[in-house]
């Protein structure tokens, strides 16, 4: 700032200097002071009431060089050839900053009607007072900035605690879910983007005690559903080595009876294999283009058996042919899952309807049941692991509760939608969406 005041003020003195060295040069040539002895007095007085009046030095310096009139009178006589002089005599009117010597100089050519160089006008000012100026305004706004400086310090301060705080309490609470605390929770204050940044914090922890939640569940769901076929497996082997003479047909009996335990602990087992492949992602989907027309014709065929001994009416209404891109060994297990579940839920003389259509994007295959229903409270449950809508029907059935995991998982596998409609006691329908092309996700 200093510099740009210094240079400012240097160049409106300097073209001030300028002018008044011109308007001095053209006064001379117009009153041909130079020519007439009798006027050179009346210019000498002319030019100190100028000097006081605009307080710098003039000095009229002939084509040789040889000062001719001085108003400081110390020079008259004296060769003053310095660069400006030499300048105004070759015709180039010029000023110069001296800024070791504080001084400004600006000179002007004197010519005689014909054009010729007959003299130099050369003023000299001081630059001190500006310079003075220039430095005392310079402190003023040093000190002036070293104040702002210290209010906008305080200000930052104040506004990174405002802002660091809750970067810190969010900070701490992750350190803390990190331990395992995930009931840990950000107190949220007004609405900017340290508060969004804690609103997503609180409902990712939310989610984290979710999953946690449900990882518990589904430990302590496998351990009471993999309990009670071993107990009974124990109950029937106890019988067994306990008693004496038993007969033939009690040992087939319980034989039989571990034998049924032991596929239902297969069964939930396998079921929670196939679980754990569709989690991992990674292992990815065998796909190819698949008829659904055809996959669904051999899974009624495949459950029609089942229907008929319930006397169930088991029947198809395929809109369009439909082909997609899926892993078809997968998709089909899904299906089968809700055809059986329609079919088990269903009461004798029910009905069964499987529907196949499809748009220019995506298939829609409709499984609706004349069965039990659910109510719309357990319907966002019926895909969570284990979970039964009847559970004093699940002896019954055979269920295990991971049918309509495994079918949801498939499903989204397929990056497709399953949604439910039901109501108590007037049966369900369960629409699957599929994208008819399958594309990998790029990464």
């Amino acid at each position: 700032m200093k510099n740009t005041m210094e240079s400012y003020f240097k160049d409106v003195e300097e073209r001030e200097l300028l002018y008044q060295a011109n308007k001095i040069a053209v006064m001379i040539q117009e009153g041909n002071y130079l020519y007439n002895e009798d006027k050179k007095n009346e210019l000498l007085l002319s030019l100190e009431d100028k000097s006081i009046e605009e307080n710098f030095r003039i000095l009229i310096i002939d084509n040789n060089g040889i000062v001719i009139l001085d108003t400081n009178n110390s020079d008259i006589g004296k060769t003053f050839l310095i660069p400006e002089v030499i300048l105004a005599l070759d015709g180039k009117n010029n000023s110069t900053y001296y800024k070791n010597q504080s001084t400004l100089y600006a000179s002007s050519y004197i010519e005689d009607p014909f054009s010729h160089k007959k003299g130099v006008v050369l003023l000299v000012s001081s630059f001190e007072d500006s310079e003075l100026l220039i430095d005392g305004v310079s402190q003023k706004w040093f000190i002036l900035t070293i104040f702002i400086s210290i209010i906008i310090g305080i200000f930052v301060f104040f506004a990174s605690e405002i802002v660091i705080a809750p970067l810190n309490k969010i900070l701490k609470s992750i350190n803390e879910i990190t331990e395992g605390q995930l009931h840990q929770r950000v107190k949220i204050n007004g609405n900017n983007e340290i508060s969004k940044l804690g609103e997503a914090f609180n409902t990712m922890t939310e989610k984290l005690e979710q999953i946690d939640a449900s990882r518990q569940e589904f430990v302590s769901n496998v351990s009471h559903e993999l309990k009670t076929p071993l107990s009974s497996i124990k109950v029937l082997s106890d019988s067994i080595l306990l008693q004496e003479d038993i007969p033939s047909e009690m040992y087939i009996e319980f034989l039989q009876d571990i034998n049924s335990e032991i596929d239902r602990m297969t069964e939930i087992v396998n079921n929670l294999l196939a679980l754990v492949k569709l989690d991992y992602r990674e292992a990815g989907l065998n796909i190819a283009e698949t008829d659904l027309d055809k996959m669904l014709d051999d899974i009624l065929k495949r459950l029609t058996p089942l229907a008929e001994q319930k006397n169930i009416s088991l029947s198809k209404e395929y809109l369009k042919n439909v082909i997609i891109d899926a892993d078809e060994m997968k998709l089909s297990l899904a299906i089968s899952n809700l055809v059986e579940n329609a079919i088990k839920y269903t009461d004798s003389e029910g009905s069964v309807k499987v529907t196949l259509d499809c748009d220019h994007q995506n298939a829609f295959i409709t499984v609706t049941d004349t069965g039990i229903g659910i109510n719309e409270e357990e319907q966002t449950k019926i895909f969570n692991r284990f979970y039964r809508v009847d559970k004093t029907r699940d002896r019954e059935t055979g269920g295990t509760g991971l049918g309509l995991s495994i079918t949801h998982s498939t499903v989204i596998l397929h990056k497709g939608s399953i949604k439910v409609s039901s109501k108590e006691g007037e049966g369900s329908t369960f629409i699957v969406r599929i994208p008819i092309k399958f594309v990998e996700k790029q990464e």
